[in-house]
């Protein structure tokens, strides 16, 4: 009865000053803010409408955090393969590339084209200490090597000079991946005998060339794949163990937009020559990167749902409220109060657990995002568990890259979800028949 004392005198209020035909006037706020405060006995009513608003925040909170973590770790990934491994390889159609140098001083005039770098690759087992692993040697000259900042960032034990003067006084020294080194027992100042199959050719076949080298220094970029499986040694020492003086496997090209990589191969095929090859790194890695966006538009939309469900649950909540409150409803109509204000004061019962629902879920989103790598660890910690291995998940850290325009994109979709779940119950209390819903008090 107090209740419905306090609505009548909002009523007569709005009457007296005018105001009952004003959309979403003070006697509307009032009325839906006493609904969303369900009394004692509307308790489950109450319930229905927490967790459709903890159903919204999950919501929001998830897409939000799954898509900055998926747009992280592409960023990540594509950061550290193309820089390593360049935007560009240009190889001969011959197998080798012979006048390499010529070549290399014509790509270096195109236009956008940062760093060129010749370079020899070759599979080889590395072993010692009873150890053995497979790993990819890459030999490129100590000047390019300098200028790779992902590597020279990434030096943990030794040094970019001791290598240098390593080379200097005719030595063979070696930059080794971390996790390598790791495996196979080794540090700086270390031996390790590299074994490759393209060795010298004999009346009985072709014998295995073997040759023990210096670790001069180690090197972490922060992707398993690489750290375990990459050796880094001097130009002229790689053309000699793999047999190719004078020649090099292709010439890596750097270019200033690798995003637009297609208009730099006309011009940097005719500056390599008629028997070049040229291979962007969306040809090389187009496979990867389809896949992971591809996971990513299913994760979005398998994620939607969770809107849908908490969505629905608004839905069923107002049905109930409706149902519950019918005699009020027939009560202020008798009295007055149109069907477009009955509509709208269920319209902002549900907008708000909606509108409440997607600004918690998108402070608690923001707040994970942001702080993502040290709940990582605090959950590791906690659980003792390794959560998101470095050698499956490539990376040591745990990545997150929101893009203003993604979470506007999931915000604003929670709004209109939400308000497109309130649009029915409201429009059903609008038309509910003020005689039929008094049989029923």
């Amino acid at each position: 009865m107090t209740e419905m004392a306090e609505q009548t005198d909002w009523t007569k209020a709005d009457k007296a000053s005018g105001r009952s035909t004003m959309p979403f006037s003070a006697f509307e706020w009032f009325l839906a803010g006493r609904y969303l405060r369900a009394r004692r006995k509307e308790g489950f009513i109450s319930v229905i409408a927490l967790i459709s608003f903890i159903g919204i925040m999950l919501g929001v909170a998830t897409l939000i955090i799954v898509m900055a973590v998926m747009n992280g770790f592409r960023t990540e990934l594509i950061g550290r393969i193309l820089g390593l491994n360049g935007h560009m390889m240009v190889q001969s159609a011959t197998g080798t590339f012979i006048n390499y140098e010529d070549a290399a001083a014509r790509i270096r005039e195109v236009d956008g084209v940062v760093r060129v770098t010749p370079l020899v690759e070759g599979q080889v087992m590395a072993s010692a200490r009873q150890t053995a692993s497979g790993a990819l040697v890459r030999g490129m000259s100590t000047e390019n090597l300098a200028n790779f900042d992902i590597i020279a960032k990434g030096i943990e034990g030794g040094s970019l000079d001791t290598y240098r003067n390593l080379e200097a006084d005719g030595q063979s020294p070696l930059l080794l991946g971390a996790r390598l080194a790791q495996a196979l027992g080794v540090g700086v100042g270390d031996k390790i005998t590299l074994l490759s199959p393209r060795g010298a050719s004999t009346p009985f076949g072709t014998t295995p060339r073997v040759k023990a080298y210096i670790v001069a220094a180690t090197f972490q970029i922060g992707m398993s794949e690489y750290d375990s499986s990459f050796i880094f040694m001097p130009l002229g020492e790689a053309q000699s163990f793999f047999r190719q003086n004078g020649s090099v496997s292709g010439i890596e090209v750097m270019i200033e937009k690798p995003d637009q990589v297609k208009d730099y191969t006309p011009s940097i095929k005719a500056a390599a020559g008629d028997i070049a090859n040229v291979y962007d790194w969306q040809q090389m890695n187009g496979t990867f990167f389809n896949a992971l966006q591809i996971e990513r538009n299913v994760m979005f939309i398998i994620l939607t749902l969770i809107l849908l469900v908490a969505a629905l649950n608004i839905i069923s909540g107002l049905f109930m409220l409706v149902k519950d409150k019918g005699p009020d409803i027939a009560i202020l109509r008798s009295m007055g109060a149109t069907r477009g204000a009955m509509m709208r004061v269920f319209l902002i019962v549900g907008a708000a657990i909606g509108v409440l629902g997607t600004i918690a879920g998108f402070i608690i989103g923001v707040l994970f995002c942001e702080n993502i790598e040290a709940i990582r660890q605090a959950l590791i910690f906690l659980t003792g568990a390794q959560l998101f291995d470095p050698a499956i998940y490539f990376l040591n850290e745990l990545p997150a890259e929101m893009e203003m325009s993604e979470v506007i994109s999931v915000v604003v979709m929670s709004l209109v979800l939400s308000l497109l779940a309130t649009i029915y119950p409201s429009w059903r209390a609008a038309r509910l028949d003020p005689v039929e819903a008094l049989r029923y008090e």
